[in-house]
């Protein structure tokens, strides 16, 4: 995580020294007044604070500000673009008594940050939000904390306040990490399917699933938490374009009601690493691109009779489904091998 530690007095610049010290990946930035004041390597800005702060937002995952609550809510103000994309805001005050999560307590990390800043300097640490004062675990640290994809922010604030109400709601979870992390807090009931949950008169319903939901199924008071198990596993021939590719990749996640939010990576050969239109897709996606030797592909025992253009091109006996395999580690192939055009596409789920 990288920690911009932002300070503009001297007895600021010393307490962002002993902050430097113990967070990793942070820097230290002062005015030209305290540029020998820290004792420890600094960054000295001379542009104005509006301009640190603006510049330092797109660059920092979280900004520790030693200074009072009211100048950084006014120089972050006009900044904000939401809680999954603002980077955790911690303000101190200039004696090093409090050490307030300000902004992105849960999914930038804030809260956190906040109690970390708070024991290493001695203060107390502020923490405002309402399912940490009420010690309940929240929906949105789940996700974070497993690596899950929330569907529809805004389904957050519904769901957290439902806990907070004793209210009761239904859980399809295959995977059972709801269950292990709220360990009996809150009015969870589990159910083995979306049908039987939303049958339940429960008051709000939490689905984790790498699947697209039906209309039916839908509810303002559903959360729909999408574990990252999918490998698209994709071959292609030189000079394909990035849209024929999500072209197949879209129309064959569909026809399965797969999510392309449960994506976690894409798998390839190696001699497809230079290869632009597969790669831009994946950019496009913020995907992962893995790359596997012809080798370590023909290894790989698959359904399917093996690719005499994939040999003579490359090697292997294939490429979509070996790849997509290798990258979930001993999952199950959702989808075996398909050709369309200049893209072969396969998918693999993680177990």
């Amino acid at each position: 995580m990288k920690i911009a530690i932002i300070v503009i007095t001297g007895n600021g610049a010393r307490i962002g020294a002993k902050l430097l010290e113990d967070l990793p990946g942070s820097g230290l930035f002062v005015p030209p007044k305290c540029s020998d004041v820290a004792g420890c390597p600094v960054t000295v800005f001379s542009e104005e604070l509006k301009v640190l702060i603006r510049r330092l937002w797109q660059e920092a995952d979280g900004l520790v500000c030693i200074m009072a609550s009211g100048i950084v809510v006014r120089l972050i103000a006009p900044l904000l673009q939401g809680k999954d994309r603002d980077p955790a805001v911690v303000v101190m005050d200039d004696a090093g008594k409090f050490a307030v999560s300000l902004l992105s307590g849960h999914l930038g990390g804030a809260n956190a940050l906040a109690e970390r800043c708070a024991f290493l300097t001695g203060a107390t640490p502020v923490i405002t939000t309402a399912t940490d004062v009420h010690c309940l675990p929240s929906f949105d640290m789940l996700a974070k904390e497993e690596g899950w994809v929330i569907d529809d922010l805004s389904r957050i604030k519904i769901l957290n306040t439902l806990l907070l109400e004793d209210a009761e709601i239904a859980v399809v979870d295959p995977t059972g990490l709801v269950e292990q992390y709220f360990s009996g807090r809150g009015r969870l009931s589990f159910h083995p399917d979306f049908l039987s949950a939303l049958q339940s008169g429960a008051k709000g319903y939490l689905f984790v699933t790498n699947r697209r939901l039906p209309p039916q199924v839908q509810s303002p008071n559903l959360l729909v938490l999408r574990p990252r198990n999918l490998v698209l596993g994709i071959g292609c021939n030189s000079g394909t374009t990035a849209d024929e590719v999500e072209e197949v990749v879209s129309v064959n996640l569909r026809r399965l009601f797969l999510s392309i939010k449960s994506v976690r990576c894409i798998a390839t050969a190696t001699a497809k690493k230079q290869e632009p239109g597969l790669l831009a897709f994946a950019e496009n996606y913020s995907l992962p691109v893995l790359f596997y030797e012809s080798s370590e592909l023909n290894a790989i025992q698959v359904p399917t009779p093996p690719s005499r253009h994939a040999l003579n091109a490359i090697g292997a006996t294939g490429v979509a489904e070996p790849a997509a395999l290798l990258a979930s580690k001993g999952g199950s192939l959702l989808l075996q091998k398909v050709k369309s055009g200049n893209v072969t596409l396969a998918i693999a789920e993680t177990t």
